[in-house]
């Protein structure tokens, strides 16, 4: 008896794993199935009736560019936030990725069309504010936005996927379409634009612009792939050649909109993982051969694959600059260029032939105290040596040596004048030294402005005269 109960359990466990399985599976698609319960009919009458730009529509998105340049101006991330969340610049977006989904061809042009007057809105009502000359600072939230990177993709894709599933409920989620509308950020790029526009700072622009596009084309692809997903209805036409046409249109369209996509995906994972390999390379050089690094000047351009070392301290030969460059291959970097920029030899080898120099004398004393000649001239060297210290260290401004070092680290440079400028205020009298930097004529305005900024902290570290002026033609 005992043996057929065996018998029977052993041919009952199979069964009774499926059915364990089956009940797990079950318990997963309740909690993670949306195709239930979704309100088709409902959801692709929202989206058309906030697709539309005009009245009240556009006063709000006036108002709410006003309200996102002021937040970029005063670096409020809080006032950003407030002005997301009033903007309606994400309709017209998810009316492409719904026109797409469904062949809607009247929709599409409706979308685009009203997507192109909200930009254009847009960018003339920054540009206005950014005009007035107090508010043209580049404050860190504009620098923010002009540079794109893989996490704003995944950012516009995730963002799109929860706002097209929320809508798509009998009852839509607005506290997660609000969540999303600070997620996806489009507001803020469009007002970098227009900062870039009203400032002459075209890499502004355009870095601004490809953030802006990157957010407009993913979550209208994340919403095109839901709308696919739930199965939406295709709309009739009467004509069934004007149906296939349109069916053929708007299917290139997504394929048009698909494949850009996953290569600007792909191209921002490349520099993404190149920024990272570059990063370790760098850390490693800090933390295991204990090179110092002017704090956060290294440049890493993944986009040219390149990277610009600028090392403060004791002289790195060029064997070891050679040894970098062949292990860039252990960072995944071999196909990336090394810059290595550094200072001259400056007054440490005087130090350090002294030291030696002093070495040399004490032991010297212990077995020469007869060569009184050989003794006096080896004090006077040491006494000359350590007043030609002494004179480099005191003057105020050590023209040759910083006109070497500022040749060695920016190549942009064209000439350094220097000068001294006598100042009365008929009380007492000051002098007061000047530098003006003459760039070379390819150089433009942003890279001067950064290379300014960069060379007065260098300045800073070699110089003690707080007096010193940098001016630049």
């Amino acid at each position: 008896m005992s043996e057929n109960q065996d018998s029977n359990q052993e041919v009952n466990s199979p069964e009774e794993f499926k059915s364990i399985w089956q009940q797990f599976t079950a318990f997963l698609h309740g909690i993670f199935d949306i195709q239930h319960n979704t309100d088709k009919t409902g959801t692709i009458a929202e989206i058309k009736d906030n697709i539309t730009v005009k009245g009240h529509t556009a006063w709000i998105l006036v108002f709410s560019i006003f309200v996102a340049s002021i937040g970029l101006n005063v670096e409020s991330t809080a006032v950003v936030i407030g002005a997301m969340l009033i903007s309606p610049l994400m309709g017209p977006i998810l009316g492409i990725g719904l026109s797409l989904g469904i062949n809607d061809i009247d929709t599409f042009k409706k979308s685009v069309i009203n997507f192109a007057v909200m930009v254009v809105i847009a960018l003339v009502t920054s540009i206005l504010f950014f005009s007035i000359p107090i508010f043209q600072t580049v404050t860190k939230e504009i620098q923010a936005r002009t540079a794109p990177d893989l996490r704003d993709v995944f950012i516009a894709i995730f963002g799109g996927l929860a706002l097209i599933v929320a809508i798509s409920r009998p009852k839509p989620q607005t506290n997660t379409v609000a969540g999303v509308a600070i997620a996806t950020a489009l507001m803020p790029p469009l007002c970098t634009a227009g900062f870039g526009i009203a400032t002459g700072r075209w890499n502004f622009f355009l870095g601004a612009m490809y953030l802006f596009i990157i957010n407009t084309v993913f979550i209208a692809l994340a919403t095109f792939i839901i709308v696919r997903f739930l199965h939406f209805p295709f709309v009739k036409y009467a004509n069934s050649s004007s149906r296939k046409r349109t069916a053929r249109i708007l299917s290139f369209l997504a394929i048009l909109m698909l494949v850009p996509s996953s290569y600007l995906f792909f191209t921002l994972f490349k520099q993404k993982h190149f920024e990272k390999n570059a990063t370790a390379l760098i850390n490693d050089l800090k933390e295991h051969q204990g090179i110092s690094f002017f704090e956060n000047e290294n440049e890493i351009n993944a986009k040219d694959k390149k990277i610009i070392l600028y090392i403060l301290g004791e002289h790195v030969s060029d064997k070891t600059i050679t040894k970098w460059k062949n292990s860039l291959n252990k960072y995944g970097l071999a196909d990336a260029a090394l810059d290595v920029r550094q200072n001259s030899m400056n007054t440490s080898a005087i130090s350090n032939k002294i030291s030696a120099l002093e070495q040399s004398l004490a032991q010297n004393n212990k077995f020469l105290l007869t060569k009184e000649e050989t003794l006096k001239e080896k004090e006077q060297k040491i006494l000359q040596l350590k007043q030609e210290l002494l004179r480099i260290n005191s003057s105020k401004i050590p023209f040759i040596e910083i006109t070497q070092d500022l040749k060695n680290l920016f190549p942009e440079l064209k000439a350094i004048n220097y000068a001294t400028e006598i100042h009365t205020d008929f009380k007492q009298i000051d002098t007061i030294p000047k530098i003006k930097l003459i760039w070379k004529d390819s150089i433009n305005t942003d890279v001067k402005a950064k290379n300014i900024t960069r060379i007065k902290n260098w300045i800073k570290d070699k110089v003690t005269y707080t007096n010193l002026e940098v001016l630049s033609e």
